[in-house]
């Protein structure tokens, strides 16, 4: 966030903010709504954006998240993580959330909610298994988190997506149904390799970019001129990427989520519920262990967003670009995006609050 430097002054936070920032919800709303009507009326459009891509991964895509986290990376000073890794309450509450508690609950969800829609119930469940590693440091940012905490929580989702996502999804697709009687279960056919490639290019390559970017910045400039001079310059195209990622995205669906109303909005509910429950209880969690405001939001926004890129890769290299599967897998950043932003404005309604109460 441009102005995130000064909210952590005193007073109004909604008057610190520059206009890119006070206005981002719509902003974001203009730009869902131009990506929906840029695929609905731009024939071939969906189909030209998809096939930009190397490796199963969309070049449209993948340079709008690039720009988007490098400007927040940039910002971090990684010579403060080692206070984060000892933070145990921080860790050991992420990787449970994260791991055990989320893809529980999505999986609850897509049952109690999909039970007679296959097809979306598998994609949903595959987005409870995509633990976020991209977007959510835009949501943090915005939210006053601590930049420090959320690049190691994001690494440390990066190195347990590798290692557990095809574990997670055998348990949950294939094994689990089994076990409750629910039925036949799915197998999901993704490679280690597969993940391993998100990874690198949605955090791995932002991450050393920011990380050189401080260290060569700070021996030029002078960490103070760093900061005060070259990190206001670079600010905005952390929200320019994002909404350019949001057109893009909406753009390539466009025409899927607009002709099946009906469909969306049936997906769309557990994800509602989903991203409340997960937010909600998290934060909760973070105050209730004693962890001060920023690390709480950390928490929480890490917790709550997920991994559509991966998702939305998986459910189409496995079900196929038209299928039900994708289709949630759509829906997914479809409903994250507002829920989310919304959730922004909310952790910083209770930020004073927290802080007292503290």
């Amino acid at each position: 966030m441009t102005a995130t430097a000064t909210v952590h002054e005193d007073g109004p936070i909604i008057a610190k903010l520059s206009t890119l920032d006070r206005f981002l919800a719509v902003w974001i709303l203009l730009a869902m709504t131009l990506g929906l009507g840029l695929g609905r009326l731009i024939p071939g459009l969906n189909d030209a954006l998809a096939k930009v891509e190397i490796g199963g991964i969309s070049l449209p895509i993948a340079v709008g998240l690039l720009v988007m986290m490098y400007p927040v990376l940039a910002k971090v000073r990684y010579d403060k993580l080692d206070s984060v890794t000892g933070d145990r309450k921080l860790m050991a509450s992420s990787l449970v959330v994260n791991w055990l508690v989320g893809p529980a609950v999505m999986f609850a969800l897509a049952w109690i909610f999909l039970a007679d829609l296959p097809e979306y119930r598998t994609g949903l469940i595959i987005v409870g298994l995509a633990r976020c590693i991209a977007m959510v440091v835009i949501w943090n940012d915005l939210a006053c988190g601590d930049r420090e905490a959320a690049a190691v929580l994001v690494a440390l989702n990066s190195v347990f997506q590798v290692l557990a996502f095809g574990v997670l999804g055998w348990f949950y697709l294939d094994l689990l149904p089994g076990w409750l009687g629910l039925g036949e279960g799915e197998h999901l056919d993704i490679s280690m390799w597969k993940i391993a490639l998100n990874v690198v290019i949605f955090l791995g390559v932002p991450l050393l970019a920011g990380f050189l970017t401080r260290r060569i910045g700070e021996q030029k400039l002078g960490r103070d001129a760093y900061e005060s001079r070259f990190l206001p310059r670079i600010g905005p195209w952390a929200l320019y990427g994002l909404l350019f990622t949001i057109v893009v995205l909406f753009a390539l669906q466009g025409r899927n989520i607009t002709s099946q109303p009906v469909d969306v909005a049936r997906i769309a509910l557990p994800l509602l519920v989903y991203f409340a429950v997960m937010w909600c209880g998290t934060f909760a969690l973070g105050k209730a262990i004693g962890l001060p405001y920023d690390r709480t939001a950390t928490l929480a926004f890490t917790a709550a967003g997920n991994n559509f890129e991966l998702a939305i890769a998986v459910a189409i290299a496995t079900f196929g670009v038209t299928s039900g599967q994708a289709l949630s897998g759509v829906v997914g950043p479809l409903i994250e995006v507002p829920v989310l932003i919304g959730l922004v404005y909310v952790s910083l309604a209770w930020r004073k609050r927290f802080t007292t109460a503290v």
